[in-house]
């Protein structure tokens, strides 16, 4: 599994339950966090998914996720 880091539009609490039932419930994604406090909203995940796989995850529920 790789740990993959994104710049995402995952902004608060409430971004946060949105996004996690298609996390947590993700079979490839082992541990996910979002640090809202940080001004990049900083995403760290790991899993066996491409970045471009979980952009394409998190684009499909309304957020964007840039790779860094």
């Amino acid at each position: 599994m790789a740990k993959l880091k994104f710049q995402t539009t995952i902004k608060c609490g409430g971004c946060i339950a949105a996004v996690k039932p298609h996390l947590d419930g993700h079979p490839a994604i082992s541990t996910w966090e979002v640090d809202t406090t940080h001004p990049d909203k900083i995403m760290e995940v790991e899993t066996s998914l491409s970045a471009s796989e979980i952009q394409a995850l998190l684009g499909k529920i309304g957020y964007v996720a840039n790779s860094i």
